[in-house]
């Protein structure tokens, strides 16, 4: 992608220009970001996915009664009619089970992969929303089909209501406001207030149109829960762990660690009390743990590609071909990056060096490789590469028309 070319997607500013100016400082309202803009999947599609076990969904109802939240698998028989107001659907990471949803989000990818998240789907009757909150993480809302209108403001007071399902704000004070219809776009900042609520409106064919809005979420860890995660990982590599070459995970049996000894430990009158040679042994071991900075950057690269819980790979449609004249591709399910040293994918780590580094971040990059790009790799290489294919995750790119 070139960075400095204007995009109608992001109001005819570049991506360098919209990351300068925007990206996470304030709001970018939109009109036709996608000009002609439909939905990705129909209506009995969209629920089709929320009755599946291995989807994430909700079911959100705002009534007289107040807010009621159900989570999903969501079957037809769950869903109120559509004739009931006030009612939304979310749907989660559409991108990991419908192609077309994934490539929406390749237009966003002027972000890095490590903070890109998934695409989620709102479908809502009239007057149905999940109330004003705020996101800790940037977002673009997309609205599919049908009109929601939107009201925003930064404020200070992100005091929540009490006795809620949701994280709904207390005392929302809204200061712009718009109305978005099919193709308009609107991107929010993190920790900015906002309430969104479906409206009634016709699509082009004079009937009623559905109100999808598609949300592009993007990631943003917690200190403390990326420590956690990092401090885990690193507790499992060795002082040789990252010896390994390319074609040989970055993770090694390595040495015996050490082991906690109290050889001078004193008979005791407090043995509720925590040791002081204990405490120092933690102490070092933490630091131990974190002074590798390969250790480091190869646990926070696992972490960063590690997949959901619910994400799971089929066996490949066709056996691996090196040969196959249209490449291969990522599956789209594949989460895979790169650091100046490593090759990361799918949760694990790869010593990456040399012509081999170079065609592993191309791949990472393009989320694809030519017939030629393959006819340059090593034999080690082309091994790796075919047992990403055997767990599918790459897989034979279609042949272009």
């Amino acid at each position: 992608m070139d960075v400095n070319q204007p995009l109608a997607l992001l109001a005819g500013l570049s991506p360098a220009q919209f990351m300068r100016r925007y990206w996470q400082k304030k709001p970018l309202l939109v009109r036709q970001a996608i000009p002609g803009f439909s939905p990705l999947l129909s209506r009995p599609e969209l629920f089709r996915l929320a009755a599946s076990e291995q989807v994430e969904s909700r079911l959100i109802v705002h009534n007289q009664a107040g807010w009621r939240m159900k989570q999903g698998p969501l079957g037809p028989r769950s869903l109120p009619a559509l004739s009931t107001p006030a009612w939304t659907l979310l749907v989660q990471g559409v991108d990991l089970h419908e192609r077309r949803a994934h490539a929406l989000l390749q237009n966003f990818r002027f972000v890095p992969d490590a903070r890109l998240d998934d695409l989620m789907v709102s479908f809502a009757t009239a007057g149905g929303g999940v109330g004003p909150h705020f996101d800790s993480y940037d977002v673009f809302l997309l609205q599919a089909s049908g009109r929601r209108r939107w009201k925003i403001g930064k404020q200070k007071d992100l005091s929540l209501q009490e006795g809620v399902p949701l994280k709904i704000l207390q005392n929302f004070e809204p200061t712009e406001e718009f109305v978005l219809e099919a193709g308009d776009m609107l991107y929010l900042p993190p920790r900015y207030a906002h309430d969104g609520v479906a409206e009634s409106a016709l699509g082009p064919d004079g009937k009623a149109a559905d109100c999808m809005t598609y949300s592009i979420g993007f990631r943003a860890p917690g200190r403390a829960e990326l420590a956690g995660e990092l401090l885990h990982r690193l507790a499992e590599f060795s002082e040789d762990a990252l010896q390994a070459s390319l074609g040989s995970s970055a993770r090694g049996a390595g040495k015996q660690a050490p082991i906690y000894s109290d050889p001078a430990q004193a008979a005791t009158t407090t043995p509720a009390a925590m040791p002081a040679g204990l405490g120092e042994f933690a102490r070092q071991a933490v630091l131990d743990a974190m002074s590798d900075p390969l250790a480091l950057d190869c646990a926070l690269g696992e972490c960063m590609t590690e997949l959901k819980p619910s994400v799971w790979f089929d066996a490949p449609s066709a056996p691996w071909d090196a040969t196959h004249a249209g490449g291969i591709a990522l599956h789209a399910r594949t989460r895979m990056m790169y650091d100046a040293h490593h090759v990361f994918i799918n949760g694990e780590s790869y010593r990456a060096m040399g012509a081999d580094a170079r065609l592993m971040r191309r791949l990472a990059d393009q989320r694809s490789l030519s017939a030629r790009d393959l006819a340059k790799a090593s034999q080690d290489a082309l091994a790796l590469l075919s047992d990403w294919h055997e767990d599918g995750w790459l897989e034979n790119a279609p042949l272009s028309a």
